[in-house]
């Protein structure tokens, strides 16, 4: 059977009191309902300092989230955990598996043709390279990598067309300028994914030579006329829309 197991990937518990309702002020989406859900810890700015998938196990909170950012996303949560009785910890135990077709799992909630994501135990293999080809050919970024931190507004990281955000929740960090910007309608810059055999150099945010892929941050109106640009149907109605 093909590897399913994400290795660079990491799962963050949270557990205790109300963690729904911690998570809740703090992230851009909705997690007091249906989960899981892609989401975005912001600054006070509305700029993406941190992206995951909030998961439910039970009573307790999962954060799907880049391996090599765990712990600093660890201890951001602590700084808000104030006195309230929430543990924060990195779970060994459990990692997070992924596959482009099959009925296990559920559907990635970004976009169902990302595939199917689930939780289990660590299996034999490594299918991160794979996800990365697929993501990126449906033209969908994550990570610091990609998305940065401190740099993007999370709006620019096309949140609102990857179900990242939620306009009707309560307040959460960074949400008085992420709420300006969809009220306004003024997305000027957006992540992309273009096509470069050759390396990009600086107009590139990160290049992958293996995959002759490379993510940028553009302005909105140089996209229409982009002959390298990856172009999936959710990226083309945003274009026509803004």
């Amino acid at each position: 059977m093909p590897a399913t197991m994400l290795a660079d990937r990491a799962l963050i518990r949270l557990s205790g009191e109300d963690v729904r309702g911690f998570l809740q002020g703090l992230v851009t989406n909705e997690v007091a309902g249906a989960l899981p859900v892609w989401a975005g810890l912001l600054s006070a700015q509305g700029k993406a300092l941190f992206d995951f998938l909030v998961w439910d196990d039970g009573d307790d909170l999962l954060i799907d989230c880049e391996a090599a950012q765990a712990d600093a996303l660890a201890r951001r949560l602590t700084l808000y955990r104030l006195r309230r009785a929430v543990t924060i910890v990195r779970d060994e135990a459990l990692t997070v598996h992924w596959s482009p077709s099959g009925g296990q799992g559920v559907a990635d909630p970004r976009l169902e043709d990302l595939g199917r994501r689930w939780i289990a135990a660590a299996g034999d293999g490594d299918a991160s390279a794979a996800w990365r080809a697929h993501r990126l050919a449906l033209g969908v970024t994550e990570g610091a990598a990609e998305i940065g931190q401190d740099s993007t507004l999370w709006l620019e990281a096309n949140a609102a067309e990857l179900n990242g955000v939620s306009f009707t929740k309560g307040c959460y960090v960074g949400q008085e300028n992420t709420a300006r910007m969809n009220w306004r309608s003024n997305v000027s810059r957006r992540l992309i994914v273009f096509r470069a055999v050759d390396d990009p150099g600086g107009d590139a945010r990160i290049w992958y030579p293996e995959l002759g892929l490379a993510v940028a941050r553009r302005r909105v109106d140089s996209l229409a006329d982009g002959p390298d640009l990856v172009r999936p149907p959710w990226l083309i109605e945003a274009i026509r829309g803004g």
